[in-house]
C-alpha cells in the first residue's frame, strides 16, 4: 500500500510542478490582465498542492526525501513547446488552448489515480483536490478561447 501512496503522490506532485512551470513560461506572454490573474491564481494553486503532497509523503517515506518533481528534460520540452506555439501567435486563445492541453492531461492522470482503491484516504482527498481544481481551471480558460 505505501507503494502506492507513493507512486500516486509522485504524480500529483509531477503534475503541480508541470503546471507551475506551463504558467512561468506563460505569463510574460499575456497582456490580458484578466488571464493574468487567472494563471496566477493557478500557480498559487499547483503549489498549495505540491506542498501537500510533499507534506503527504512524509507520512509513507522516512527520509528527507520529497516527492518527485518534473525532470529537467520535461521542464526544457515544455519550455520550448510553449515558445514554439507562441512564436507568432500570443494571444489569449492560444495561451488558453496550451494551457488547456496540459491542464486536460492532469485531470485524465488524476482521474486514473482516483479509480486506484488501493490508496489511502488523504491521498485520495489530495487527489481529488488537484482534479476538481484542474477541472474548474478547464472551464475558467474556456472563456479565453
Amino acid at each position: 500500500m505505501n507503494k502506492e501512496n507513493i507512486s500516486a503522490l509522485d504524480e500529483v506532485n509531477k503534475g503541480a510542478c508541470m503546471g507551475m512551470d506551463a504558467v512561468d513560461f506563460l505569463l510574460d506572454k499575456v497582456k490580458d490582465k484578466n488571464l493574468k490573474q487567472l494563471l496566477k491564481d493557478s500557480y498559487n494553486k499547483y503549489e498549495e498542492i505540491s506542498e501537500e503532497a510533499n507534506k503527504l509523503y512524509k507520512n509513507y517515506k522516512h527520509d528527507k526525501e520529497e516527492a518527485k518533481d518534473s525532470n529537467i528534460m520535461t521542464k526544457a520540452m515544455t519550455w520550448s513547446g510553449v515558445e514554439m506555439k507562441t512564436f507568432t501567435d500570443k494571444s489569449n486563445s492560444k495561451i488558453a488552448e496550451i494551457m488547456l492541453q496540459g491542464v486536460n492531461m492532469g485531470v485524465i492522470e488524476g482521474r486514473k489515480l482516483l479509480n486506484n482503491k488501493k490508496i489511502d484516504k488523504d491521498v485520495n482527498s489530495l487527489i481529488s483536490k488537484f482534479v476538481n481544481m484542474q477541472e474548474k481551471l478547464v472551464e475558467d480558460l474556456k472563456k479565453f478561447l
